[in-house]
Order: structure tokens, then C-alpha cells, then sequence
């Protein structure tokens, strides 16, 4: 059966084209740089630190990070900064211990539903052909007022400004979340909770920020609509170039006057 993730998604809207290319053609395009190195390697202390309390979070980063590095591509490799992988070292070390601590603050009391768990959900608007709804959400939490709470973990340098925390496709990453994964388990989403966690490298302070996304039901209809209008395009192979997307807010797209993309 056919699927599409959040990430997916996002790229359709971004260019169609690009979709295209990325998951049609099956052209390779980003493979990682030392920046998702880190990320991943952070991430997977927040995963293993939860359900293991003696875990080394610092040395479990510096092995991750280390693994990370080797698996990027060898022009990646080539082309590191000695000074910035040891700078992400350092911060990465100052990360690791405060995680947890820092989640145990905001929340107080919790019980840990779920780490890494997949949705993999029928999209039931969709009519025309069958589709899933495939995510791997960081964490699920569930606190003393009953409440649940999904939780993203998301490094990043000195953190997000005001519009990177309102961005609509950024925002609209928990609204799926939290939409499936209440199907999934039959639970009112009234009663869940969805929240960003910002590890943050270089903040000079609250490294560790937690905040809340709220999705009530227009901004949950809104973005099922755009899925809907996604798939319909993808069903019926409808991949339009969007020459605004070449150059984006985080740099201009890997396609760019290539042989790919001219």
C-alpha cells in the first residue's frame, strides 16, 4: 500500500517537481552534512536516556556523533570543519546530561507511553487510491491530569524565532501526529497535548526549551485538506515546477541548474 510521511509532504508542497525527482525518479538529493550528524546523535540520547536511567548520555553522544560522521558521504567527510566538530563535541557533552532533567521540570510528574513508536495510518480522506500516514513520533508521555503529550525533539543553534515557531508547515508536523496517533489509539484529542523541544547548541541559556503547539479543529481540517490536495496530485502524477522554491529560506534547492532541473 502506498504511504507519505510528513517529511514527503513537505517537500511536494515545497516543489512538486522535487517530489518528483526525490520519490518518483528516486534521484538522490540530501544525504547529511555535520549539522544532521549531530541531530541524530542527540536525538538518540533523548530515545536511549528515557528508558535507560544509568545510560552515559556523554559518552553514548560521543559514539553516536562519531558513527554519524563516519556514515556521511565521503565529499562530506572530506570537506569537514576540524573546529566545528569539535565545538559540536563540546556541546553536545553540555546537551546530554540536561535532557531528561530538563523534561522532568517542565512536566513534574509523568508516566512514558511510548519512544519512537510508527504510525502507520489510513488516510481516510483520501478516496481515489489508499494511502498511509507514516511518522515515527520522539515521545509520548501521559501526566497525572490524564492528559497525554506528544513531544518532537529538534536541535538546533541559538533556537527559533517567532516565525519559525508559527510556521505553518512546521507546526502542521504535530498536527498530523497528533490527528493519527489519537486514531490510532482511539483517544479524544482534546485530551493530547503536542510540544517542540528545542536543543539548543550555542544558546548562551535555556538550552533546553519546551514549549507548546496548539491544533484545534480548523487548523486539523486545514491540514488535512492540503494532504488530501497532495495526494491527488501524487495519484494522478501531477508534478508542477514551483520556481519560487529554488532559492528557499535555508538556501537554494540541491536540483538547481542541474541536469535534473533546468
Amino acid at each position: 500500500m502506498a504511504h507519505i510521511s510528513f517529511s514527503e509532504l513537505k517537500i511536494w508542497v515545497e516543489c512538486a517537481f522535487k517530489h518528483k525527482l526525490v520519490y518518483i525518479n528516486r534521484i538522490k538529493s540530501f544525504e547529511g552534512n555535520v549539522y544532521t550528524a549531530f541531530g541524530s546523535a542527540i536525538h538518540s540520547v533523548c530515545e536511549e536516556k528515557i528508558l535507560n536511567e544509568n545510560l552515559d548520555e556523554k559518552k553514548h553522544f560521543q559514539n553516536k556523533f562519531l558513527e554519524e560522521l563516519k556514515a556521511l558521504p565521503e565529499d562530506v567527510k572530506n570537506n569537514l570543519k576540524k573546529k566545528l566538530v569539535n565545538d559540536m563535541r563540546a556541546q553536545g557533552e553540555m546537551l546530554a546530561p540536561i535532557i531528561i532533567p530538563e523534561l522532568k521540570n517542565h512536566f513534574k510528574d509523568f508516566e512514558v507511553i511510548s519512544v519512537e513508536e510508527q504510525l502507520f495510518e489510513p488516510i481516510k480522506e483520501f478516496t481515489q487510491n489508499e494511502f498511509d500516514f507514516k511518522g515515527f513520533i520522539d515521545l509520548v508521555i501521559q501526566t497525572p491530569d490524564g492528559k497525554y503529550h506528544i513531544i518532537d525533539w529538534k536541535s538546533c543553534s541559538w533556537g527559533w524565532d517567532s516565525r519559525r515557531r508559527t510556521e505553518k508547515m512546521t507546526t502542521y508536523q504535530l498536527t498530523f501526529y497528533k490527528y493519527y496517533w489519537a486514531l490510532k489509539h482511539n483517544i479524544d484529542p482534546k485530551n493530547i497535548e503536542t510540544h517542540f523541544a528545542l536543543l539548543k547548541r550555542t544558546a548562551k541559556y535555556n538550552n533546553i526549551e519546551i514549549f507548546k503547539v496548539t491544533s484545534g479543529k480548523k487548523k486539523t481540517e486545514n491540514a488535512l485538506k492540503m494532504l488530501k490536495k497532495t495526494l491527488y496530485n501524487i495519484n494522478n502524477k501531477i508534478h508542477i515546477k514551483n520556481r519560487l522554491s529554488c532559492h528557499g529560506r535555508f538556501g537554494a534547492c540541491e536540483f538547481y541548474k542541474t541536469k535534473h532541473c533546468t
